[in-house]
C-alpha cells in the first residue's frame, strides 16, 4: 500500500483555499499511484478554530468542504480532519474527528479521545471526547486511526483515563495513522519523535504521522511529519517549517534474510555502505511525487540539557545553535504567515541601534522582503551618536528603507506643556515614558498613513519584568521576540551573522540601554541578563516556585526580586499584542495568570 503524507499550511476559516490545496494534493497522489493520502488534524477548517466552532454556519461549511473532497476520493482513500456533529443527545455538540473517505463515501470516522486542555490548547471547551474505538478496514488492511493527543497518553502517570490505542490493538490493526496539529517549541521536536517511536515499540505496528505546518497568529506548527516502521526505525521525516508531500510504501512482511532492507528498495544494504550511499534514493516518480526510501536516522536523545537542574546548563541549552536555528525558522514563518493570512504587505518598526530592534529588523526583512520593511530611527536627546550610526549601517546593509525623525522638539514641547502639572518634581519615569510614547505615536501615525503593521521589538526578559512602556515601546500589531529571552536574542544576532556581518558588531557587544536618560543601562533596573534569564526560565517554563529555584543555588534575594517583578507586571502583558510562540510556555493564550493576584507579589 502506497501512502502519501500531505503536510500543508492551512488558513483558519479559509475553506475555499484549504479545500483547493487538499484537492491539488489528492490529484497529485492519484497520478503517483497512491492508495491513500493523509492530511493533518482539522485541516478542513484550520487549527485551532477556537470559538468559530460555536457558529453553526462554520460547521456547515466544514461539512460542505468534506463533501467536495469526498467526490475526489474515488480511486484513492483520503484521511482528513474536520469537526463532526455529535448526534447523541448527551455531551457537547461536536467531535474533533478524522474521516476516511473512499469510493466517494465516508468509510469511517474516528473521534479524538484525549482532548488537551492546557497551555495553548482548550479542546474540551468545544469537543466531546470519543467513547467508541474501531479499526477502519481499507484495501485489505485495518487502520488504527487516531488524532494528535491520542498517542501521547503513555507512561507511568497518564494524563487521561483512556488510551485509544489500547482499545484498538485488540482488533488486530495492521498500521497506525495519526493526524496531528502539534505546535513547535524548541524543546518539543525530540519529545514528539520519541512519543511516536514509543507507540510503535509498544504496539509493534508501523505509524504514519502527519503534522500541520504554518503559523496561526501566535502558534507555529513546524511540520516534520514522520513514518516509523514496526521496529521503531524512523524511515521518513518530512521537512520542517515548510509544506511537504511524500509517498511511502507500507512495509510488507519480508523474509528474515531481507529484514535490513529499507522500505521500497530492491537491494540490500551492504555493511560497507557509506553515508553517501545511504542518501535518500528515488525509487519511482509520477506526477511530481516520488516513492522514497529513507536512511535509518539517528536515535533520539533520552535526556536533553533542558531537563537538567543546573541553571547554567539550561542557559547553554537556550542558546544552543540548533535551537537558535529552529527559533530563527519559526520566527520567519510566524512573521510571514501573519502578514500573508491577514492580507498585510508592509511592516514598520522603530530602529534604535539596539540588539532587539536589529534582530527584529533582520528577521522581518528576510520574512517579508527588504523593500517591505520600513525602519524609523527616532533619536531622543539621550540617544548616543553611535546608536544612530549603528541603526543606519544596519539598514544600509539590509537594503531596507529608513527615515530619521528626531523626537527632541516633540519631547520638549510635552515637557513644557506638562510643566505646570509636574512642577518641581525631579526627572523620573514619567519623563522617560514620554519619550517612549512619543516614538509609539510617530510609528503608529506612519503605520496608519501608509498601511504598515507595527512590529514590536520587546524581548521575553523585558516583558517578564515589566521593563517596557505601555503605549510606547510595547505598542505593535505583532511581537516578534516576545517569547525569546535576551540571551537568545544575542544568539540570534550571531546566527544571523553566521555567513557575514549583517548586524553591526557594535550593536552586539555594547551594553544594552533604553537611552531615556543620561548614561542609562538596562542593568540599572534589572539584574544582568544571564542571571535574570536563569530565574525567569525556571519560573515561567518550569513553573518552579521560589524554594525550588533557590535550591538550585540562585541567590534568594535575586529570586524574590525577579518573581515579584514578573507577577506585578501581568497587567502590562494583558494589554500586549500577539506573541510568536517558540517556547513551551509563552505569554499569551498559553499562560493564564490573574492580573490582581497577590501570589509572590
Amino acid at each position: 500500500m502506497k501512502i502519501v503524507l500531505a503536510q500543508q499550511n492551512y488558513h483558519i476559516g479559509n475553506f475555499e483555499e484549504n479545500t483547493r490545496k487538499m484537492l491539488d494534493a489528492i490529484r497529485q497522489a492519484k497520478e503517483a499511484g497512491a492508495d491513500l493520502i493523509v492530511f493533518s488534524e482539522l485541516c478542513v477548517c484550520g487549527y485551532p478554530p477556537r470559538d468559530f466552532l460555536e457558529f453553526e454556519d462554520f460547521i456547515t461549511k466544514c461539512y460542505t468542504a468534506v463533501d467536495r473532497i469526498r467526490e475526489e476520493a474515488d480511486s484513492i482513500g483520503v484521511i482528513l480532519g474536520s469537526p463532526a456533529r455529535n448526534t447523541a443527545p448527551q455531551g457537547k455538540s461536536l467531535y474533533n474527528a478524522a474521516w476516511l473517505l473512499y469510493e466517494k463515501e465516508i468509510k469511517g470516522i474516528a473521534h479524538k479521545t484525549c482532548l488537551p486542555t492546557y497551555d495553548v490548547f482548550d479542546e474540551y471547551r468545544y469537543f466531546e471526547p470519543g467513547y467508541e474505538w474501531n479499526v477502519i478496514p481499507f484495501k485489505g488492511k485495518k487502520i488504527a486511526l487516531t488524532i494528535c493527543e491520542d498517542i501521547w497518553n503513555l507512561g507511568d502517570n497518564p494524563l487521561y483515563r483512556i488510551c485509544p490505542m489500547d482499545e484498538l490493538i485488540g482488533q488486530g490493526p495492521d498500521l497506525m495513522i495519526n493526524i496531528s496539529a502539534s505546535p513547535f517549541d524548541y524543546d518539543h521536536e525530540e519529545d514528539r519523535k520519541e512519543v511516536v517511536r514509543q507507540n510503535v515499540l509498544k504496539y509493534k505496528l508501523p505509524m504514519f504521522y502527519c503534522n500541520a505546518v504554518g503559523s496561526q497568529t501566535e502558534i507555529v506548527f513546524d511540520g516534520g511529519s514522520l513514518v516509523y516502521d514496526a521496529k521503531g526505525t524512523l524511515t521518513k521525516e518530512l521537512k520542517y517549517f515548510e509544506e511537504d508531500i511524500a509517498m511511502v510504501e507500507l512495509p510488507a512482511p519480508v523474509p528474515p534474510l531481507f529484514e535490513e532492507l529499507l522500505p521500497g528498495l530492491s537491494i540490500p544494504i551492504h555493511p560497507e555502505a557509506t553515508d553517501e550511499s545511504l542518501s535518500t534514493p528515488t525509487v519511482g516518480h509520477a506526477g511530481g511525487l516520488t516513492l522514497e526510501a529513507s536512511p535509518v536516522l539517528g536515535s533520539v536523545q533520552s535526556v536533553r540539557a533542558s531537563r537538567q537542574k543546573d541553571p547554567d546548563k539550561v542557559i547553554e541549552y537556550l542558546v544552543n545553535e540548533e535551537n537558535i536555528r529552529e527559533i530563527h525558522q519559526a520566527l520567519i514563518l510566524g512573521i510571514r504567515d501573519y502578514f500573508s493570512k491577514m492580507g498585510f504587505k508592509k511592516a514598520i518598526l522603530g530602529s534604535s541601534g539596539g540588539i532587539d530592534s536589529a534582530v527584529t529588523l533582520a528577521l522581518a526583512c528576510e520574512a517579508l522582503g527588504k523593500e517591505n520593511v520600513r525602519a524609523i530611527l527616532l533619536p531622543s536627546p539621550y540617544s548616543t551618536s553611535h546608536s544612530v550610526s549603528d541603526a543606519e549601517q544596519l539598514s544600509r546593509t539590509l537594503g531596507n528603507p529608513y527615515d530619521i525623525i528626531a523626537i527632541k522638539d516633540i519631547y520638549e514641547t510635552l515637557l513644557r506643556t506638562l510643566g505646570p502639572v509636574f512642577g518641581d518634581a525631579p526627572f523620573g519615569l514619567a519623563e522617560e515614558n514620554l519619550q517612549s510614547r512619543t516614538r509609539g505615536n510617530i510609528l503608529m501615525g506612519i503605520a496608519n498613513k501608509f498601511g504598515y503593521i507595527l512590529l514590536n521589538t520587546s524581548n521575553k526578559s523585558e516583558l517578564s519584568t515589566g521593563y517596557g512602556t505601555l503605549y510606547g515601546d510595547m505598542a505593535g500589531g505583532l511581537s516578534v521576540l516576545g517569547d525569546v529571552y535576551k540571551v537568545q536574542v544575542y544568539a540570534l544576532a550571531r546566527y544571523i551573522n553566521r555567513n557575514g556581518e549583517i548586524i553591526p558588531g557594535n550593536i552586539i557587544i555594547k551594553a544594552p540601554s533604553a537611552e531615556l536618560r543620561p548614561d542609562q543601562k538596562d542593568s540599572d533596573s534589572l539584574p544582568e541578563y544571564d542571571l535574570l534569564d536563569k530565574v525567569l526560565y525556571q519560573y515561567i517554563e518550569r513553573r518552579q516556585g521560589p524554594r525550588e529555584i533557590i535550591a538550585l543555588g540562585i541567590d534568594e534575594a535575586l529570586v524574590s526580586r525577579v518573581l515579584r517583578m514578573v507577577n506585578t507586571n501581568e497587567y502590562k502583558r494583558n494589554q500586549f499584542c500577539p506573541i510568536i510562540r517558540v517556547s513551551s510556555k509563552a505569554f499569551g493564550v498559553g499562560r493564564r495568570v490573574p492580573i490582581v493576584g497577590k501570589y509572590l507579589s
